[in-house]
């Protein structure tokens, strides 16, 4: 028998050449087939910006607050839904869809507009679950108590941003809160209820990072039992405090090897039971200045696999044992 990267695949949360949980994987298995994940935005801000903890946002954050692949908020979450379910439906044949509230800080509001937002996007067809996109410090108890009565009646992931555990690197971009934070509000959501899942959104190639930092954060991400970690490449973007360091010479994104070398490192300390729900980013096309490589996604994430087979590794080969 020929032996490829798919027969040889030794990694058991996989059905193709993958070595990794990737969250189609994951999807297919909970649901039962293909499942579509549609970003939109509420219309909400952030802390970070309006001047809570900080304004500007995190140096690298476009002002649509990562929701530029979402349509604006004057459009209804049921119109937004149903729009991206048509654009997608070419790609993908499936009527399942996770509503990805995305934009800015999607806990950042009463509870009674959260819950007005989060209910529309349970009535519209398909939705079989929630995503909700916030902030660690933006989960007082009574948002953290609705968060729990939503994942009674549906599948709810919080996506956390951390980007970094390093409290040095919290300030250099601006992030608004350090590392004990992030970790209050991950236990916080754990106690409330054990059905909440938790993604971790991780940056790699942040200012002033080296490789061992980038590791550290995975290590100390893993620490907290996540259900799913985003692996995110730092992009350059025009309108950006990053961008404009960029211009002046002052930061060197991430070289496509480096980067791909530290994906593969990063995701042999991952346990394999947690799903990974990206392994690198995307930037809108217009607005993007570096790392150029990075429009070649499909090519990146090729690569890593390529690695992943040629070193014969895959997630959580080195991970230490996790408890949950």
């Amino acid at each position: 028998m020929k032996h490829t990267q798919r027969t040889d695949n030794p990694f058991p949360y996989s059905d193709s050449n993958k070595r990794y949980h990737t969250y189609d994987y994951a999807m297919r298995r909970q649901f039962g087939g293909k499942v579509a994940k549609l970003p939109l935005d509420a219309g909400f801000t952030c802390p970070n910006i309006d001047g809570r903890c900080g304004t500007g946002g995190c140096i690298y954050c476009s002002p649509r607050g990562s929701g530029d692949f979402a349509m604006t908020p004057d459009v209804s979450i049921t119109e937004q839904i149903r729009s991206a379910r048509e654009r997608l439906s070419a790609k993908w044949q499936t009527d399942r869809c996770i509503a990805y509230f995305q934009a800015h800080t999607n806990t950042y509001a009463p509870v009674p507009v959260l819950r007005s937002r989060y209910e529309e996007a349970l009535a519209s067809r398909g939705v079989v679950g929630l995503a909700v996109a916030t902030r660690a410090d933006c989960l007082p108890d009574e948002t953290v108590a609705l968060l729990a009565e939503l994942a009674e009646r549906t599948a709810l992931t919080v996506e956390l941003g951390l980007q970094s555990s390093s409290d040095e690197t919290a300030k250099r971009i601006n992030r608004g809160h350090d590392f004990a934070t992030f970790c209050d509000g991950v236990r916080r959501l754990r106690a409330a209820s054990e059905r909440i899942g938790i993604c971790v959104h991780v940056i790699f190639g942040l200012p002033g990072e080296t490789k061992a930092d980038m590791l550290r954060t995975v290590e100390d991400t893993v620490a907290l039992s996540p259900d799913q970690i985003k692996i995110h490449l730092l992009h350059c973007l025009r309108g950006t405090e990053l961008g404009d360091m960029y211009e002046r010479g002052e930061y060197v994104p991430m070289a496509r090897e480096a980067y791909i070398e530290t994906v593969v490192e990063a995701l042999e300390r991952i346990p394999p039971r947690v799903v990974i729900g990206r392994l690198t980013g995307d930037g809108m096309a217009d607005d993007l200045l570096a790392p150029l490589w990075s429009k070649r996604k499909v090519s990146v994430l090729n690569d890593i696999d390529k690695m992943l087979f040629s070193r014969q590794t895959w997630q959580g080969k080195h991970a230490f044992v996790q408890k949950k």
